[in-house]
């Protein structure tokens, strides 16, 4: 059975090796050996965790497995820039190898875009890396282009692309929630 649930500070070891094999797996072969491996720190991601699921700043989901735990995690929150003019952003989600392509994602986002929607929020954005295989993902839920810039992981620049929904009722209505909210 699969449930999507708040995140709990016990769930952050798992949810650090959910990240660390996600982006092993995602990102091997669009990013250098170096800078992958700069970012899978496990016991900082740990602890930063901890920290993130006491913060009330951010939201986080997960997709709890009766049989393997945590397969996935969603966080987000307010849009962090201010740059752009979108209330809420996804910060991460990211569903375990194993795992993908089984609807998990989408129900991450359901949960956080209810959540967004039920506390007045208007829009949402999300930045990827460009070459990320899983892009089509947000175009699929209608999501647009916002922008392109360069992120510097590692030591190394790679280029990474915001998409926005202007509408989170859009987005609603894309995800079959409008009954719901």
């Amino acid at each position: 059975m699969i449930t999507i649930r708040e995140a709990r500070k016990e769930d952050a070891a798992q949810i650090v090796s959910v990240y660390d094999q996600t982006w092993q797996a995602t990102y091997e072969p669009l990013l250098k050996e170096d800078d992958l491996q700069e970012v899978t720190s496990t016991e900082h991601r740990k602890i930063m965790w901890e920290t993130v699921l006491q913060s009330s700043t951010h939201r986080v989901y997960v997709v709890d497995s009766e049989e393997s735990g945590v397969v996935g995690f969603l966080s987000g929150g307010k849009e962090r820039t201010e740059n752009f003019n979108f209330d809420c952003e996804i910060y991460d989600i990211y569903i375990h190898p194993n795992h993908q392509r089984n609807g998990y994602g989408k129900m991450l986002v359901e949960a956080f875009v209810k959540d967004c929607y039920t506390n007045g929020n208007q829009s949402l954005l999300v930045w990827i890396l460009t070459d990320n295989p899983f892009g089509d993902f947000y175009v699929r839920l209608g999501a647009s282009v916002v922008e392109a810039e360069n992120v510097t992981i590692g030591k190394g620049t790679y280029q990474e692309t915001a998409y926005g929904w202007t509408s989170i009722e859009v987005l609603i209505d894309r995800l079959k929630l409008s009954e719901q909210c």
